[in-house]
């Protein structure tokens, strides 16, 4: 696969973040869908956020999007990320509160796990969902990664959590 052929998996493909998705970030900063991560944005911060996703060169942000409807869905990226003494890839995602529940987060996810794994660059896909968040740990059994234990992590700057460490091998083929 060509690094620059954005995957679909299942009901879901990926398109490049892009100028007008700002929209998407607003939408993500409520205080349901921000409870595991510290709470919502001020709008400055999420003009901050949108420009980081806009000029990401050491990964990717995505709009995931409805195969099907064109719809979007919600949002999915990877970045670099230093741990355990290792560069490898970090992956996060925010699905729309009108499409959760039908397992379209697993698909961006696996979608993201291709995307990832065209790069050849990391041999490992990590994602650090809060450990009291079941959705987003289904997700990552969904999309297959395997579990490695816990970790804390100070997001936003001030809040430690406990997450999960899941992860995926990037270095085989599916």
């Amino acid at each position: 696969m060509n690094p620059d052929d954005i995957p679909a998996a299942g009901r879901v493909r990926l398109e490049p973040w892009a100028e007008g998705d700002l929209w998407l970030l607003q939408r993500a900063n409520s205080a349901e869908m921000t409870a595991h991560l510290g709470g919502p944005e001020t709008e400055e911060q999420l003009l901050d956020r949108h420009r980081r996703y806009l000029a990401l060169s050491a990964g990717a942000m995505y709009r995931a999007v409805l195969a099907a409807t064109d719809e979007t869905v919600g949002s999915i990226g990877i970045w670099e990320r230093s741990w355990h003494d290792a560069t490898v890839w970090e992956t996060g995602w925010a699905v729309l509160p009108e499409f959760q529940g039908r397992g379209l987060a697993a698909d961006a996810a696996r979608a993201v796990t291709l995307a990832a794994r065209a790069r050849r660059t990391h041999p490992h896909l990590h994602a650090f969902p809060s450990a009291d968040h079941p959705a987003s740990n289904s997700v990552c059994r969904k999309a297959g990664f395997t579990l490695l234990g816990t970790a804390a992590f100070e997001y936003p700057k001030g809040h430690w959590i406990t997450s999960n460490d899941w992860r995926v091998e990037l270095t085989t083929p599916e």
